[in-house]
């Protein structure tokens, strides 16, 4: 099976989940003529699809997929963390990256924990 194949045969609410991270990842777009920071998103969004799917390649669908999370998103939250302004709260450049924090937040809270129960010998999904 694809990668596309295992999301769609999975829960629906990863399905779901997958969907939102999307949709938020993707919209950086709207925002990038604005503001550099949208920029840094799609910076990051980009070599991490590849990673994953190279990823997949290798080791199928079992979490090590979260590696690709974890090693460009980390440093993307750290950097939208480092660079938040006081009128982000106001806005909607400064809305979407919140939300872009907190979307990609949630899911390394998934990805650092499928990592680690992937080294630990647990790796199929």
């Amino acid at each position: 099976m694809s990668f596309e194949e295992h999301i769609a045969a999975g829960p629906l609410w990863v399905q779901i989940w997958v969907g939102i991270m999307t949709v938020v990842n993707l919209s950086a777009i709207v925002f990038v003529w604005k503001d550099v920071r949208p920029r840094w998103v799609l910076a990051a969004l980009l070599p991490n699809a590849i990673f994953m799917q190279y990823l997949f390649s290798v080791f199928g669908y079992t979490r090590i997929l979260g590696l690709s999370h974890v090693i460009f998103w980390t440093p993307l939250l750290i950097y939208l963390l480092r660079n938040r302004r006081p009128e982000d709260h106001q806005t909607w450049t400064g809305r979407y990256l919140y939300t872009v924090m907190i979307v990609n937040g949630i899911s390394l809270l998934f990805d650092y924990s499928d990592v680690l129960r992937h080294l630990l010998g647990d790796g199929a999904l």
